[in-house]
């Protein structure tokens, strides 16, 4: 009835809490939180999650949030972010205002009242940790990312206000062992904790964790800390029985670190190492003792062979994801001895091991039949008879990544095609010898694909993306630098895949404007697309894509000669949901500078 406010009167806080939980985004959520001071007061109590950046006085930010959002239990601060006002700060005058003032004031005080020393609060401070402490009591997961100002001192007093954290994130923080013996001794639910670049540690401050967190830590990363030593992981090893993800990238650990995990953590599921001064030995540790092994990734291995990759595949049967990276001793023998041993691997990516060959994936192909994802990046000893192989024995094969192999071609395309029917997702990038004929068979067999990239192969032309049209609903499509391709093939594409959202068709010098008023008629769902080095393409043919393409977002159009500053305003005041135009400085005119306003950031270039 008209003049009468039902929903207030007849529900109650707990069920209108519970109806903002279940809204299905934050904008939503912000805008029913604008319909009354009821609804402002009750959405905020359904916020868990804050992300800020550490820039813009975030001390001052987090003093603010944590009076409003008394239920958050998860803060992510990174100071490689900009600051972006909450919908409710500073919104109304009066009181809010005058609080928000003052506490500025009060930390210019703090800082002894100049400008100068309020130029420390443009980055989180103890004092900031402090009064994350105090205001979020509930906080169990912490990122503190490249918080270069924080010390010992407020992470100890954020430690032992905050004993429920279960997570935190340390990352390039130039905390010491005060600081983490404090979260050891405090936090007895410590679960994960990554300690990327945190210079300022050493083996005494990670031992006093592991013995007071020993019992709960599931995660541990480590990376570039240089006085982390083999001696805090025999203590990891000795102490966090509970261990199930580790990362280690650091050339001062040794065999008898990795040993020492291996042995003493045999729950551990997730292992990646990028140790160069780990050999076979520390492998065969991991292939005895650790029989529950799911990810293995191993990267930049100079002293590592098949003889400590066959121990992996003869011990960790469960093993389901596998990265080798620049592994140059590797070759098809270890490969093999994996894919015979470990026939639950689903996951398998090869970067740049330049003895793994045909023989390698072959074998994979032979064996494991329930690998849904494939990468072979820089192999260029791999040849068509390999990917026939995965094609006739992987017939769950999902998403295949190709980047730099020179000796496939069109044969192995068909067969993956005809074989991995369930294919959704194909990369393939400067493979020179894959042409139009492999990709029309992927169109032909591959109905499932969604997820479509063949950058920079000379010999793709019209006809692969008009089989790919006719046979695919594409989501995603990136056909940069494909020369042969031009309005024909892309015309296909528009009027085929409607539901198309992402369109990437730089370098396309064939690419004009009668493909653009295509995608303007029958892809209104695009969301972003990539113009730039496309010369035939003029205003008129912008203007015609955004005539229905009204869910537009990004558009990049870098030196497109026939674009002018007309057509950059076209594309600017046609699209409501416009958020990043990349274009030369020069196009921009001034009237469209002020028309954009704050919806638009420009990433300017200059001829």
């Amino acid at each position: 009835m008209r003049g009468h406010d039902w929903i207030n009167t007849c529900l109650p806080d707990e069920l209108v809490v519970e109806i903002f939980r279940r809204l299905d985004s934050k904008r939503s959520r912000d805008a029913c939180s604008l319909v009354c001071r009821r609804w402002l007061r009750l959405e905020r109590l359904t916020r868990a999650t804050i992300r800020i950046g550490a820039t813009g006085s975030p001390d001052l930010f987090v003093h603010l949030l944590s009076s409003r959002f008394s239920n958050v239990t998860n803060v992510h601060i990174d100071e490689r972010l900009s600051i972006s006002l909450p919908v409710h700060l500073g919104r109304r005058r009066g009181v809010e205002n005058s609080s928000a003032s003052s506490l500025k004031l009060n930390y210019l005080n703090v800082n002894n009242g100049s400008e100068e020393g309020d130029l420390d609060s443009l980055c989180l401070s103890d004092v900031g940790l402090a009064a994350l402490g105090d205001g979020f009591p509930k906080l169990e997961k912490l990122s503190l990312i490249w918080c270069s100002n924080v010390t010992s001192d407020g992470l100890a007093s954020l430690a032992q206000k905050c004993s429920s954290l279960k997570a935190l994130d340390l990352q390039g923080c130039y905390v010491g062992d005060q600081g983490l013996s404090a979260v050891g001794q405090c936090c007895k639910q410590l679960e994960d904790l990554n300690l990327r670049f945190c210079e300022g540690l050493t083996d005494k401050g990670l031992i006093e964790l592991a013995l007071g967190v020993g019992k709960s830590l599931k995660s541990l990363g480590v990376a570039a800390c240089a006085k982390i030593t083999d001696f805090s992981m025999e203590a990891v090893g000795s102490h966090c029985i509970s261990l199930e993800t580790l990362s280690l990238d650091s050339e001062f650990i040794h065999n008898q670190g990795v040993l020492a995990v291996a042995e003493g953590c045999p729950q551990l599921k997730v292992l990646k190492l990028q140790c160069i001064n780990v050999t076979d030995d520390a492998l065969e540790a991991v292939g005895a003792s650790c029989l529950s092994l799911e990810l293995l990734a191993l990267y930049s291995f100079q002293r590592f062979t098949d003889k400590g990759l066959c121990a992996i595949g003869n011990g960790c049967k469960k093993l389901r994801n596998l990265t080798l990276s620049d592994c140059y001793f590797l070759s098809d023998k270890g490969l093999e001895s994996i894919a015979t041993g470990c026939k639950e691997l689903t996951h398998l990516e090869i970067n740049g091991c330049h003895n793994i060959g045909t023989l390698g994936i072959e074998s994979v192909g032979r064996s494991c039949q329930r690998l849904t994802e494939l990468s072979l990046l820089y192999c260029q000893r791999i040849g068509d008879v390999g990917l026939l192989q995965v094609g006739q024995g992987c017939k769950f094969l999902q998403a295949l990544h190709l980047v730099d192999c020179s000796n496939l071609g069109d044969a192995a395309m068909r067969g993956i095609a005809i074989g991995c029917s369930n294919l959704k997702k194909l990369h393939i990038r400067r493979c020179y010898e894959i042409g139009t004929k492999g990709i029309v068979a992927v169109g032909e067999h591959c109905k499932s694909l969604t997820d479509l990239s063949i950058r920079f192969c000379d010999r793709v032309g019209d006809e692969a993306l008009i089989a790919i049209a006719d046979g695919c609903s594409l989501h995603y499509l990136n056909v940069s630098g494909c020369h042969q391709i031009g309005d024909a093939g892309v015309i296909a594409i528009a009027r085929g895949c409607p539901q198309l959202c992402y369109l990437d068709v730089s370098v396309l010098q064939n690419l004009g404007d009668l493909a653009m008023a295509e995608l303007g008629e029958n892809c209104p769902l695009l969301k972003e697309i990539v113009l730039s080095h496309c010369r035939q393409i003029t205003d008129v043919g912008l203007a015609h894509l955004v005539k229905r393409c009204t869910m537009l977002e990004s558009c990049h159009m870098v030196y497109c000669s026939g674009i002018t500053s007309a057509g950059v305003a076209t594309v600017v005041s046609s699209c409501p949901n416009i958020k990043k135009v990349l274009v030369e400085k020069w196009k921009v005119s001034q009237r469209t500078k002020r028309r954009a306003g704050s919806i638009i950031s420009y990433l300017c270039v200059d001829l």
